[in-house]
């Protein structure tokens, strides 16, 4: 294998396991916020208990994602350096704020939060979780920016070989990329899909252990507000993930063409107006229902995008805005150096040994499946959620069994499913470019020479990637389990001291 594919698949499989994590900490942290707010607001314990509860599994989760995100920030310039020289005075402009703001509020104030139970007042205790929660938030704008802009590269020029933000006004640009402004809330959705599954099926399981095990009624009437919390948050965030990626869908369109032909299983262009939705490949459906959902007339195949590609580059590719084609400042300018590029990846027998033409189409398998796998699984996820309601409604609860043990273990499973196969197919979908029209993947790889650009030693950090992040795995998983058995605090447990009423204290860690 060429370091590009092995260097590929290392980012690959440390992405995706990252990403396991990250949904569940940007919404659990404001669940649980919303969970203490109540209890503040009321002095209801069954809030104040849920709070300990899911805060507790909330950090284990936190912990585990800001370890396994690091692996990632010396990929960049170690497997990735080309790509970090070209575009890293701009794709370095949102992560530097990341860690400027967002990570400085996620760090501080959780930090406080942990620690303040029974030193702070309760309103002060407050504000600290909702302003860690608010830091998660504002990292996820940032590093989604950060990609989008991977998807359009807006705001940038072409300066010395490299490119950079156009001013100020770039950098707007980078904020408000239409991209950005569909992709972001489509996250966020799936992230609240995921935190709602995750306390749906764990309050829905102790729910039933605890009736079996003929525990106290405030156990049960605690568990019973996680099950409707986590649903109803499930399923309601699950409509605005259908109203998100239908406009993320619709965007992609305009700036992705290929990307989209390859989800489409589009090979010929189907005839104006006449774009069915294939379930299965070949197995087409409702004949101009993809002209509807994209809201366009024309929608290009993937050998019409090729040849216009290998004739003219990506030039006359193009997005199709209005059924015009249209093309960024980046790409015009990059445009200028495309004819050259590709003639010389032709002719580069270290990346290209077949001399073939530079492909401009996406994995289409990959893209296809993967695309029908993050809806169809999200819309299980969905109905997971209306199978929790309907179970407890009047009071009712399950007897217990394998079957809702099961749905316990397979309900917080299938958004993680469904948001490693989105990723999936939003990244591949991306290729041949990790810029998209602007730098292709295949140069963006270290150069000949470097110690990362060696197969080998790519090859044994992916190996111990992968066995390390196997191990941190089991640990996660280990602890959630234990914690998720102990179940809620007892009442007692949780100090409630006021620091102005008791400055002699003890500190102590609540958890």
């Amino acid at each position: 294998m060429s370091p590009e594919t092995v260097a590929r698949w290392q980012f690959g499989v440390t992405t995706v396991y990252h990403y396991l994590f990250i949904p569940l900490t940007i919404a659990l942290s404001l669940l649980t916020a919303v969970l203490q707010t109540i209890w503040t607001k009321t002095g209801n314990a069954a809030y104040l208990r849920l709070t300990k509860f899911f805060g507790k599994l909330f950090l284990i989760n936190f912990a585990m994602g800001v370890v396994t995100g690091i692996v990632q920030e010396f990929q960049f310039g170690m497997n990735w350096s080309e790509y970090s020289r070209f575009v890293g005075d701009i794709f370095g402009a949102p992560l530097a704020l990341e860690a400027l703001i967002a990570f400085f509020l996620e760090s501080t104030f959780l930090g406080v939060w942990i620690f303040g139970w029974g030193r702070l007042s309760k309103g002060k205790h407050l504000l600290a979780i909702w302003l860690g929660s608010v830091g998660t938030l504002i990292s996820s704008i940032f590093i989604i920016a950060a990609n989008s802009w991977m998807q359009n590269p807006v705001g940038g020029k072409i300066v010395g070989g490299h490119a950079e933000l156009d001013g100020f006004k770039g950098f707007l640009e980078v904020l408000t990329n239409p991209v950005f402004l569909t992709q972001w809330p489509h996250t966020i959705a799936t992230s609240f899909v995921t935190a709602g599954a995750f306390m749906a099926a764990i309050a829905l399981h102790k729910l039933i252990q605890s009736n079996k095990a003929k525990a106290p009624a405030a156990d049960l009437k605690a568990y019973r507000i996680g099950v409707k919390l986590g649903a109803w948050v499930l399923i309601v965030a699950g409509l605005l993930t259908v109203v998100t990626g239908d406009l993320l869908g619709k965007q992609m369109v305009q700036t992705q063409p290929s990307k989209m032909a390859a989800a489409e299983g589009l090979t010929e262009t189907p005839p104006e107006g006449q774009a069915g939705f294939q379930i299965l490949p070949g197995v087409e459906l409702f004949p101009g229902f993809l002209n509807w959902l994209y809201g366009t007339d024309q929608i290009q195949g993937t050998e019409a995008i090729q040849e216009s590609f290998s004739q003219d580059g990506y030039q006359q590719q193009g997005f199709y805005e209005n059924g015009q084609a249209t093309q960024l400042k980046l790409q015009e300018e990059f445009a200028a150096g495309l004819a050259q590029m590709t003639e010389t990846y032709k002719n580069d027998a270290a990346v290209n040994p077949d001399g073939e033409d530079f492909n401009a189409i996406p994995p289409v398998a990959v893209s296809f499946w993967s695309f029908r796998l993050m809806i169809g699984i999200g819309c299980l996820a969905m109905l997971a959620g209306l199978v929790s309601l309907i179970v407890i409604r009047k009071g009712k609860i399950p007897n217990a069994g394998p079957l809702w043990t099961a749905v316990a273990v397979v309900t917080p499973l299938l958004p993680l499913l469904a948001n490693s196969f989105g990723w999936i197919f939003t990244e591949i979908g991306r290729q041949p470019w990790i810029v998209n029209g602007v730098l292709p993947t295949v140069y963006a790889v270290s150069p000949d020479g470097t110690l990362a650009h060696s197969t080998p030693i790519l090859l044994l950090t992916l190996v111990l990637y992968t066995v390390i992040y196997a191990a941190l795995a089991v640990v996660e998983v280990k602890l959630l389990l234990k914690y998720i058995k102990i179940g809620l605090p007892a009442e007692e447990d949780v100090p409630t001291v006021d620091l102005d009423a008791d400055a002699d204290a003890p500190l102590s860690f609540a958890y």
